[in-house]
Parts: structure tokens; sequence; C-alpha cells
């Protein structure tokens, strides 16, 4: 094929839970006793305002096309838990306000007639859009599958057939047909071969399986995977190009895989593989060199390649799929966010699962990691604006933010640093565990330079509250800092029940150079979204007040460092709500 031939390739996002025995969130499991109780009604109190779900039960990826955004999601409709699970099917012109349709695909052939289960799409060069898929069968085998439209002329993409011919990809000996699953969108080589990759695993070694094809229908497998890591089973694996800092195009932009049959901009490039991890219920990222000649992905030596890699988020964010978006030439990355309240509160409230807010991706100028960044759309439903600027926040000191409706907001603020010689002193055998250094010294736990941020979904008297803060620790030389950023939801609802973990990383940025720090928080009633140092560190937080909600959840400013600490500048708007999902079935 020609450059033109190559194609244009965009990322579904459909997250996959696998049922084991070992889970991390109650919503994990398959509860047969629960599958056929219908929610009757739904309790909106910490229902979400502006982040994406259906009206009710459980879900748990998106794609451009003829101007529409399509996002396909795994979803339930006949309850609040995990099962039954089909392809629902919403469209949007903005990722804002969406309309949903009706689902796109559903069990139907004996090659997913056990569950129709994670995979993504990619548009080949005639325009059509193929959708590969992960199938269950009726020996339990999972089982790649493609499923295309069957009206082209129809941009809301209705209905989709799938050729007789599946499954495509079967587990051979030597692989786990319990263990393969998600396959990505696929992208066009120099030699005439289409790849994709297919997440798996080999004891304790998770496996990026690496697949090729001529025509898209008959696919062989490489002999040794795209890249592989001792992490235990990979799911949801994602890989894609993004832009480096000096080339011909802003870092910032996104990158088609169809461009690079363009030798020149090929070489402007670098790789991120992405990975969900299984057995811990996180995922992480690398970035390197991907070799088109021996199909070898090779991560940077900086990036660790491990269970303490870098995160996209480092709270309650899973399963995660980015998609080139080519109206706006940028890559967007969408996670998952499950509950972490028990089975019992989510048959009450009729729901559960939410999508974070969608993110635009870029490199980092020095390469070091991935920046994100709520989509610009988002900015128009800010509503009722709030501002404080130049406040000084002297130590054990906080403050209410008056004037607006916090509980479904977006506040953006910068905090300036008074005396950094009162930090502490990071211990070196901290840096690999920033949750168990928050969980030590959370955000009641006074401090040098912090803990300082914000409680968030806070009732009056304080009893309810989410922490989101930083804390600033001494490195090894008095001009060298760490800095440690927390979402703390320990005091976050009476409710006893609730998962209620801390979640930190680390933000690399140096805090001597002018001695402030931003933090963006998107708050609405029950998920807290924060973006540390413009996104160079991210953590996303469930929470369920009893007492913090509507009129009745507050923001607060604190300090509990002996340092004070100033707001340079604070922008809070109350969000509106949007259209979301009206007229579903």
């Amino acid at each position: 094929m020609a450059a033109a031939a190559a194609a244009k390739a965009v990322l579904l996002l459909a997250a996959l839970l696998q049922m084991t025995a070992v889970v991390v969130r109650a919503s994990h499991v398959v509860y047969p006793e629960l599958q056929s109780l219908e929610a009757k009604q739904v309790d909106k109190k910490l229902r979400t305002g502006y982040h994406f779900q259906p009206p009710k039960h459980w879900i748990n990826g998106p794609m451009y096309y003829k101007g529409l955004y399509h996002l396909f999601y795994q979803y339930n409709p006949k309850g609040a838990v995990w099962g039954n699970i089909v392809w629902a099917h919403s469209v949007s012109t903005d990722l804002i306000d969406w309309t949903a349709l009706e689902p796109g695909i559903y069990p139907s052939k004996t090659f997913d007639v056990k569950g129709c289960w994670s995979g993504s799409a990619t548009v080949l060069p005639s325009g059509v859009p193929a959708i590969m898929y992960t199938g269950i069968d009726p020996d339990e085998r999972q089982v790649q599958n493609v499923a295309y439209p069957v009206n082209l002329s129809d941009p809301f993409l209705r209905e989709w057939v799938k050729p007789d011919y599946n499954p495509i990809i079967f587990p051979d000996s030597g692989i786990n047909a319990s263990a393969f699953r998600d396959p990505t969108t696929a992208w066009y080589g120099p030699d005439g071969h289409w790849r994709l990759v297919v997440g798996s695993k080999v004891n304790m070694k998770g496996l990026a399986v690496l697949y090729r094809s001529r025509d898209f229908k008959t696919w062989v497998k490489a002999h040794h995977p795209l890249h592989s890591a001792h992490t235990g089973m990979w799911e949801c694996p994602d890989f894609f190009p993004v832009a480096v800092a000096g080339g011909r195009r802003h870092h910032r932009r996104g990158v088609d895989t169809a461009e690079l049959h363009d030798r020149a901009v090929a070489d402007e490039v670098k790789y991120v593989l992405k990975v969900s991890l299984d057995l811990t219920r996180y995922e992480y990222y690398t970035v390197g060199r991907y070799d088109h000649a021996t199909d070898r992905y090779i991560p940077d030596a900086a990036f660790p390649d491990n269970d303490y890699g870098l995160r996209y988020d480092y709270g309650d964010f899973y399963a995660s799929k980015s998609f080139y978006d080519p109206a706006k030439r940028r890559r967007i990355v969408w996670g998952w966010a499950n509950e972490s309240d028990t089975v019992p509160d989510d048959r009450r409230k009729g729901w559960a699962g939410i999508q974070a807010i969608p993110r635009k991706l870029w490199l980092s100028p020095d390469g070091k990691q991935l920046v994100q960044w709520p989509v610009k759309e988002l900015e128009a439903l800010r509503s009722k604006h709030v501002n404080v600027s130049d406040k000084v926040i002297k130590s054990g000191d906080y403050f209410k933010v008056t004037g607006f409706k916090s509980v479904q907001s977006d506040v953006d603020m910068v905090f300036a640093i008074k005396d950094l010689s009162k930090a502490e002193k990071f211990e070196p055998a901290w840096r690999n565990d920033a949750q168990a250094l928050c969980k030590r010294l959370g955000s009641h736990v006074k401090g040098g330079v912090g803990p300082f941020g914000l409680w968030v979904l806070a009732s009056g008297d304080l009893k309810e509250r989410t922490a989101v803060f930083f804390r600033v620790f001494k490195a090894g030389n008095a001009s060298s800092h760490v800095v440690l950023m927390c979402n703390d939801p320990t005091k976050s609802s009476y409710e006893s029940q609730a998962y209620r973990p801390t979640f930190a990383g680390f933000v690399d940025v140096d805090i001597a150079k002018n001695k402030k720090i931003a933090l963006r928080t998107l708050i609405d009633h029950s998920v807290v979204e924060s973006f540390g140092a413009r996104g160079k560190t991210c953590i996303l937080t469930r929470v369920y007040p009893r007492k913090a909600i509507g009129d009745d959840a507050h923001l607060f400013v604190f300090n509990n460092g002996e340092s004070d600490v100033k707001i340079t500048n604070l922008d809070a708007w109350e969000m509106r709500t949007p259209k979301m999902n009206a007229g579903e079935q």
C-alpha cells in the first residue's frame, strides 16, 4: 500500500474486568443472584454530574468517525454489578454532551456466546471502521473477533455485523486461553502488514503478544512478543506514538499512526506501551523505541519496566485506552473508575462505575514522562465563578472558599511556598512507595513544608472531608527537593464499609526554581480528580460522603506545615450538568 493507505488508527476503550478469586474491589466479582435484579429507582445524591455514565446499572471506549465521537463501553443492562456484559454505545460532538444509542455489540454467535469483552477499533484505508474484540466461546476460551458496520452511510454506526469467519485469532498451544484478551488498535507497517497486540501472560510474565496480517482477516502470531515483563497478566494494552520536543510538529500534538510512513515523522516520535496489571489493578507505562524491522519495542532506560513504573493516574483509574482525535490533532486518554463502596450500596444506588474526564496526553518536553490535562471542551461547562488571590495561609490555618457550590465544580489554583528550608528530610527508601508514605504522613500529620492543599466534599464541621495536598521534602542536598502529592479519603465518609485507600504519586518539578506549584481539582459528587503541576501527576479518588452532599458540601484550603504558604491565585467554577445519555434503552 502507498503512504495514504496506512490506517487512520483510532482506539476504542471498552474496559475489561477479569473475574478472579482475588479482587481489589467488590464490584469485580460476579454475583449470579443479582444479575436479574434490575434497578427500579436511581439514587442521585452521589451520582456524578459531568462525568460520563449511563442512567443506571453497571458500566465499566472512544472513537472518532465522520464528525462524531463514539463511546462503546461495557455495560450491564440488568443490574449494578458485573455481568450480562454488552457493548453499549453513545455518541457526542464534543466529548461532553452524550446521546445513547442501542448496544453496538452483544453476545450472539458461538465465538462470543459467553461474553463480548474489551477491544479496540481501527479505521481502514477504505474508511471502514473495524472493531476487534475479545469473545468468550462455549469452552470459555478467550478468542479475538472482528465486527464491521452494517451501514457506512450512517454516521451513528448503529448496527454492526460479525462475519462468520470469526474468530480471527485463536489461542494456540503456547497461549493461556483464559488469559488472552483486549486486542489493540492495529497499525500498518512499511512491509505491507497490519499488526496488533493482545494482552496475555505466561506464569508471572506479562505479554504483549504480536500478530500480523496482510488482509485484516488472516492473522499470524509473531515468533516473539512485542514486549514482556515479570508483572503478571497484562490487560488492556495500549501502544501508540508520541511526538518528541524539537521536531517539526509541536510536542503537544498527537501523532496518527497513518503519518508514520513518512520517515522524517517516524524519526521524530517515540512510542508508549501502557498495560493494566490484573494482579494489582494499577497501570503503568514506559516510553521507548519501536523497531519496525524487528517488531520489538525497547523502553528507554529511564522508565522502570515493572510495578514501580510511571502511571497515567495514581488513583482509582484502570483499563484506560487512548485514541487519536484527527479533528483536533491530539491524543486523548480515557480511563475507567470503579465504585469503591459495597455491592449492597451499588444495588441501592442503582448504578456503578464512571469514566474519568477525557484527557489530552502528550510527552513532556524533557521526554521524562507523559503529561495529561482535561480536554478543553470541559471548560464550556463552567458557570458561576469565584476568585481568591494573594491570600497567605499560616501554619495550622484553613479557610472556607465561599460564594459558589463546590459539590460539582472545577478548582484551579497555584500555591507559593514561603520557606523551603523547613522541608523534612526525605529517606531514599520511600521512593518506591508514594502511597505508603502518604498513608503514613497523611494530611493530619504536621510537617515542615506541607501538607497543604484542599479539603473537598467537606461537611461544615469537617467531620467528613477528602484531602488533596502536597508535601515537600528535602533530598540529598539543600537545593534538591522531592514533592509528594496525595489524595486522602480516609475521613471522606461516615460509611465504614467503603474502600478508602490513600493514593499518592511523586511530582517531577523543581520546586526550588520559583517555589510555586499548581493544582487543578475536578469535584463531582462522588469523584475527585486532581492534576498536580499542570498534569504531571494525576490522582482520581472515589468517595461517598453521607453528610457533605449537595449544598452541604464545602471547599476549604488548609496548611498543616510549619512554613506559610500563599494562594497566588485560585479560580473556582460551578460546573453545569451536560446532556448525559438521554434516551438510553
